[in-house]
């Protein structure tokens, strides 16, 4: 993979931040469609599953060897079920608290959790401890969902 500097890594991230909302919609309208959102979530992870083998095959991706998995930590498999109950929650929860909210609650639980995790070293990653500037990073966006809460609830308020 060529080296690229944090900014383009960050605008990469913001870009695949930006499918997110999308993937929620479409997940709820898919469990709408099909009856039940556990539905949508398996063809959701399906058609994942579907894209990626190309892919793989494309890059030539060498298959691991089995006995890898069994060494490694046991929440190396906490990432398949966090992505079970990220596309359930989000199709479950969007429609009825709008794509900003959601999303931007989303957002909140993740920088709440990855101050932990940054702060204790956790799952591999260098530990960076929690400074102020990145706490107040988390309250003005836990600020921005009251913010957006506030706005909806005075909205039906009117209505």
């Amino acid at each position: 993979m060529p080296n690229f500097g944090p900014s383009s890594l960050l605008f990469a991230a913001l870009l695949a931040g930006a499918a997110v909302p999308f993937q929620a919609g479409a997940n709820a309208m898919l469990g709408r469609l099909l009856g039940h959102p556990l539905w949508a979530t398996m063809v959701s992870l399906g058609i994942s599953l579907v894209l990626v083998i190309p892919v793989m095959l494309a890059s030539k991706v060498p298959v691991p060897m089995v006995g890898a998995l069994l060494k490694g930590p046991w929440w190396i498999w906490i990432g398949g079920v966090g992505g079970v109950i990220y596309i359930t929650a989000a199709l479950l929860l969007s429609p009825k608290v709008g794509a900003a909210s959601f999303i931007v609650a989303v957002i909140a639980g993740q920088m709440a959790t990855s101050l932990i995790i940054d702060h204790f070293g956790l799952m591999g990653f260098a530990a960076r401890p929690v400074s102020l500037a990145r706490v107040a990073g988390l309250l003005l966006i836990v600020a921005g969902l009251a913010v957006t809460q506030w706005a909806n609830i005075a909205k039906a308020d009117q209505v």
